[in-house]
This record gives C-alpha cells, structure tokens and sequence, in this order.
C-alpha cells in the first residue's frame, strides 16, 4: 500500500519542480563532518520553517537508512504505529520503505503495523523533500508516536538502539518537531531552552520531565523521548543546536508564535 500526500500544495508546493527549487533555497550550510544519528527538525509550512529546517538538513550527514519519527497529531491508530510497506509518493518524489529495516522494527514489541496512524498525518511527510535533497536516494521505516508513558517510550527507544546494533546497517533516526506553539515570541524563546537543553545532554527523561513540569506544548516531545533513549544507546555522545526561529519572524506576529529548533546528535 502506498500512501499519497495530505498537506502538497499547503505547508509546501504541490509542484515537483517548485518544490525542488523550494527546498534548495533553504539548503545553507556545509555538512558536518561526523555521522549524524539524530537530526531533529520542525514540520510548520515551510514559509515559517523552512529555513530552520534546511540549515539543519544541508550541516547533517545522514545515512541512508532513515528510521523517521514523529507525532501524531490525528490520534488515529496504533500508539507506536509503524507504516510498513509500498512507497510514500510527493509531488515529484517516491519515497520507498525499507522492508529490512521495518521488519527489525516490527520485531520490536510495542511497534506496531498500522496504516490509520499514518493517513491523514503531516509530521513525516513535510520532511521528506527535504531528506530527498541531501540524500541521494534514500528508504525508511515512518513511525507515528502517540504513546503518552515515558516508560514505554524510554523502553522502546532503548529496544530499537539494541535493535538496530543487531541489524549492522548504518542507520540514522530523524525526529519531526515544532517546539511552543501561540505563546509570544519572547515567551517562547525562554522556555524552549527549557526543552532544548536536555536534548543537548541527550538526556530523555529529563526532556520529558522539563517539557510537562514546564507545560511546553512541544508536539514531539513523545517521539523526541523515544529518539533520545534510541541514539543515547547507539553510544551519542555530541549535539548542535544548529537554528532556532519562530513564526514571529516571519509574519512579525510575535504576540503569538510556534517555535522551530533544528538539533543534530552524532
């Protein structure tokens, strides 16, 4: 089963062509010069954040693999929803699953085949324009998180690091995130930190603890949990905050804002 584009035409172009030249404009920076195993960067309309994404993309060096995790905003389907199998199709772009790799994490327990989750769901799809850019050619294993347990989430992040030692396979994880959403842009400045922090230490549970004690309405702070916990077991040991902006400076509304952070892990 493939799946077909929700948000073309609204958070990016619906045209391959604009959206190509779209996503390289964005494309500013030399990439790093160490593996990245955990991008993390923002899924908004790429008129609002775009640009953090793509500073983010163009200093990665990611593998070819991609375990790609976000939120799921919908609440449909499975809580740790994997999609497992065809291709996701853009305009311009088909993006195949890895059936190696999602066999590895369907192998894992709490990771489940589920297609609902996935449907009507933006988080994924708006990053992979921008992965198609600085990989040249790629394939996933898409995974929609809803699971509201930190312990779950810490379980399953330490089950899919073990996992992917045993696969052998250079594999890199991509979390889709927004950070605070419809506070003002001063407001949202300090209190992301907050969040940012812990994600520099690479340290989940204190992400998890600083996001809820602090009411920070970051939309994949589940995902990001279950991210850290994974690459906190493959050894990580750096992090880059590469770009932070809000919506603010883009529209100059900055009574009411969504925060954009782009991290690398390596």
């Amino acid at each position: 089963m493939n799946r077909q584009p929700v948000v073309a035409g609204q958070f990016y172009p619906g045209n391959a062509r604009s959206l190509r030249l779209e996503v390289s404009e964005y494309l500013q920076g030399e990439p790093s010069a160490e593996k990245t195993l955990l991008a993390m960067a923002p899924h908004a309309g790429y008129v609002f954040s775009g640009s953090t994404a793509g500073k983010t993309f163009a200093r990665s060096r990611l593998a070819q693999k991609i375990i790609l995790i976000g939120p799921n905003h919908t609440g449909r389907g499975e809580k740790i929803a994997v999609w497992p199998e065809g291709n996701w199709s853009l305009p311009g772009l088909e993006v195949p699953i890895d059936p190696q790799l999602v066999q590895a994490v369907l192998n894992i327990p709490g990771f489940i085949a589920d297609h609902e989750a996935h449907t009507r769901e933006h988080s994924l799809e708006v990053i992979l324009p921008f992965l198609s850019a600085v990989l040249n050619g790629f394939s996933m294993a898409p995974i929609a998180v809803a699971e509201p347990d930190p312990e779950v989430l810490l379980a399953a992040g330490k089950n899919l690091g073990l996992a992917l030692k045993n696969l052998g396979e250079d594999v890199s994880l991509v979390v889709s995130s927004d950070m605070s959403h419809y506070i003002s842009h001063q407001q949202a400045e300090k209190i992301d930190r907050l969040a940012i922090d812990p994600i520099l230490n690479i340290d989940p549970e204190d992400l998890y603890r600083v996001v809820l004690a602090n009411r920070i309405s970051m939309c994949g702070v589940l995902p990001m949990v279950l991210g850290l916990a994974c690459v906190r077991e493959l050894g990580a040991k750096k992090s880059l905050l590469v770009d932070y902006s809000t919506s603010g400076e883009v529209n100059h509304d900055y009574s009411r804002v969504v925060g954009y952070a782009g991290i690398l892990i390596s």
